[in-house]
């Protein structure tokens, strides 16, 4: 999973998690815990659509690799 994320992608992860780890014990469990949830969970998902991404990215890569080693063949 680590080589689908650059290095600005994991300074992201690690700096969200620490941010809502902070605002969970500054805040408490108060009403506003559930909006540092939502940003929380609006990063991850972002972050798990840029994994995605990569990935869908990967596999497009090596099909037109292949197309192109078939072309060459001939």
């Amino acid at each position: 999973m680590g080589k689908h994320f650059d290095v600005g992608s994991m300074i992201i992860i690690i700096v969200t998690f620490v941010l809502f780890t902070v605002a969970l014990f500054t805040k408490g469990f108060t009403h506003d815990l559930l909006l540092e949830a939502a940003i929380f969970l609006v990063s991850v998902k972002l972050i798990i659509m840029a994994y995605h991404n990569s990935v869908y990215i990967k596999s497009i890569e090596n099909e037109l690799k292949e197309i192109k080693g078939l072309l060459k063949e001939k």
